[in-house]
C-alpha cells in the first residue's frame, strides 16, 4: 500500500492505492467522489497535477490521467487551462428530479461496469450461437443457466440440485406465476402489514384477497399466521432479509418458529429473499427450516443489475416446475435469451462475484453517508440499499413527499406498501438509485434540511 506524503498535497488528499481493491485509475475516481460526497472536497479545490499525483502514489501517468478522464466525464471536476484542474461546482440541471423512489443496486465501486458489460457480452457472443439468442427458447432456462442458478445459490444454500430450479425473468414475474400455481381466485395471501407493493399489485390483478398477519420487532409473529389460515390463506408470502421496505432482518429463530407454524397449518411459503447476498451475517433461509413447503426467489435485479431480468426460484422438495412454467408461459413465455446468457457468463466466469462485491462496498458507503444526514433511519443493515425513515411528527407522509418532489427529490411514502387504513408516518428512502455518491451526499442534505423545517401553510396565490 502507498499514500500520498502529507508535504506534497493538502491533507484533504489522504488518497491510499490499495492492491487487490480494483483498478487503480477507479480507485482516483472513487476518493474524488467519495470526498466531495463526505464535503472534504468543495467545489473551486484544486485537483493536484497529473505527474505530480502520479509520483506521489507510485502509478503510471497513464493511470491518473485515465482517472482525471473519468472524473470529468462524472462531472466531478474541471479543468480551466493555464489555471488548472478544480473540483466542479454541483451539476444544476433544470427539472432533474434525484430519484431516491426505485429500489436499485448502487453502481459498483472499484470496477468499470462498461468494461465488465462489454467483456460479458463478447463472450457470450464468442461462445453462443446467434441464432439461438435471438430465437424462442424453452422457459424455465437452459441446463447452463440452472447450472449458473445453482452455483449463485450455492453461497445460499451451499449445494443446489438443478433440477429444482427454474429460472424467470425477473422476481415479479416469479411471484405472480407463483401466485396463479398455489393459489385460486378469492383465496388469500398472507403478507405482514408493510410489504412489497408488488405482490399486492399482483394479487388483486389475479383476484386473490391479501390478508395481514400482525409482527414485531423481529417480523410475522407465528400464531398470527395460523390465525391467518382460518380466513382461507392457502400461501403466506414473506422477505425476511433486509424487509422492503423496514430493513428489518427475521433472526433465526422466529424462522423457525414460522416454519413450524406454517406446517401446522399447511400453508405454502412464498420467500422472496432480493437482499440475502448483500447482508452478511443473515440467517438461513426459510427455506433450510422447511424446504418442502417453501418456493424460494432470488433475483439479480437488485444484487447485480435489474437489467438482467433474471430471477431463480428454488423449488420445494419434491416438487417439479411444470404448473410454474405453464403459468409463467400465460404472461412471460421465457427469460430473454441474451441477458439470460449475460447472467450465465458472469456467474461461472466470476465477474458477477466481483460485481457483487463492489456493490456492497459502494452500499456501504452509501449507507455511511444515510448515517451522516439522517436522525430517523435507525439501524441499517451495513449494505443496505434503502433506508425507512420515521417523519417528525409535524411532518405528515403525503406533506413530506410532496414538498420533497417541490424540492425536486422523490421518495416513496408508506403507503404504498401498507395495505391497512393507518400506515406509519414514514418514508423509503432507495440509496441506489442515485448517478453518483456526491450527488447522493447533496440530496441527503437537502432531504434532512427539509426533515427539520416544518410544513409551508397553504395561501392563494395572488398575481
Amino acid at each position: 500500500m502507498e499514500s500520498m506524503q502529507a508535504a506534497d498535497f493538502d491533507a484533504k488528499w489522504d488518497l491510499k492505492i490499495t492492491r487487490g481493491s480494483g483498478a487503480r485509475y477507479l480507485q482516483i475516481v472513487d476518493f474524488i467522489e467519495r470526498a466531495i460526497g463526505e464535503g472534504r472536497l468543495v467545489a473551486g479545490d484544486r485537483v493536484p497535477p497529473q505527474r505530480s499525483l502520479a509520483r506521489s502514489l507510485g502509478v503510471d501517468l497513464t493511470t491518473v490521467t485515465r482517472a482525471y478522464t473519468e472524473a470529468r466525464r462524472r462531472q466531478l471536476i474541471e479543468a480551466k487551462g493555464a489555471l488548472g484542474t478544480f473540483i466542479a461546482a454541483p451539476r444544476a440541471e433544470l427539472a432533474r428530479v434525484v430519484d431516491m423512489s426505485m429500489n436499485v443496486p448502487p453502481p459498483p465501486a472499484g470496477l468499470d461496469f462498461q468494461d465488465l458489460l462489454r467483456r460479458g457480452l463478447s463472450q457470450v457472443l464468442l461462445r453462443s450461437d446467434p441464432h439461438l439468442l435471438m430465437t424462442y427458447q424453452l422457459g424455465g432456462g437452459s441446463a447452463s443457466d440452472r447450472a449458473a442458478g445453482a452455483l449463485w445459490l450455492a453461497q445460499v444454500f451451499g449445494h443446489v440440485d438443478t433440477a429444482r430450479l427454474v429460472v424467470c425473468p425477473g422476481a415479479q414475474a416469479a411471484l405472480a406465476a407463483l401466485i396463479l400455481t398455489r393459489t385460486r381466485p378469492g383465496d388469500a395471501i398472507v403478507t405482514e402489514p408493510l410489504a412489497y407493493p408488488g405482490i399486492r399489485a399482483a394479487a388483486a390483478r389475479l383476484g386473490r384477497r391479501v390478508v395481514m398477519a400482525k409482527c414485531d420487532a423481529h417480523g410475522m409473529l407465528p400464531d398470527a399466521l395460523e390465525a391467518a389460515c382460518t380466513d382461507g390463506a392457502t400461501l403466506a408470502y414473506l422477505n425476511p432479509t433486509a424487509q422492503n421496505p423496514t430493513t428489518h432482518t427475521m433472526p433465526a429463530s422466529r424462522r423457525e418458529e414460522i416454519a413450524r407454524a406454517a406446517d401446522r397449518c399447511d400453508i405454502t411459503l412464498l420467500e422472496d429473499d432480493p437482499y440475502w447476498l448483500l447482508t452478511p451475517a443473515a440467517p438461513p433461509p426459510l427455506a433450510q427450516f422447511t424446504p418442502a413447503r417453501t418456493y424460494y426467489v432470488s433475483t439479480l435485479s437488485k444484487t447485480l443489475s435489474p437489467g438482467l431480468r433474471t430471477a431463480y426460484v428454488l423449488l420445494p422438495e419434491g416438487k417439479g416446475g411444470d404448473e410454474l412454467l405453464a403459468a409463467l408461459r400465460a404472461f412471460a413465455l421465457m427469460a430473454a435469451p441474451m441477458t439470460a446468457a449475460l447472467a450465465t457468463q458472469w456467474i461461472h466466469d466470476g465477474s458477477a462475484i466481483q460485481l457483487l462485491d463492489g456493490i456492497r462496498t459502494e452500499a456501504f458507503a452509501r449507507r455511511e453517508l444515510a448515517n451522516r444526514w439522517l436522525s430517523g433511519i435507525g439501524q441499517l443493515p451495513p449494505a443496505a440499499i434503502h433506508a425507512w425513515h420515521r417523519l417528525p411528527d409535524h411532518w405528515s407522509t403525503h406533506q413530506l413527499t410532496r414538498a420533497a418532489l417541490a424540492e425536486d427529490l422523490r421518495v416513496t411514502p408508506s403507503d404504498a406498501f401498507s395495505g391497512g387504513p393507518n400506515p406509519p408516518n414514514a418514508i423509503r428512502i432507495s440509496l441506489g438509485g442515485v448517478e453518483d455518491r456526491a450527488q447522493l451526499s447533496l440530496a441527503l442534505r437537502k432531504l434532512a434540511a427539509l426533515l427539520e423545517r416544518r410544513p409551508a401553510q397553504d395561501s392563494e396565490l395572488v398575481v
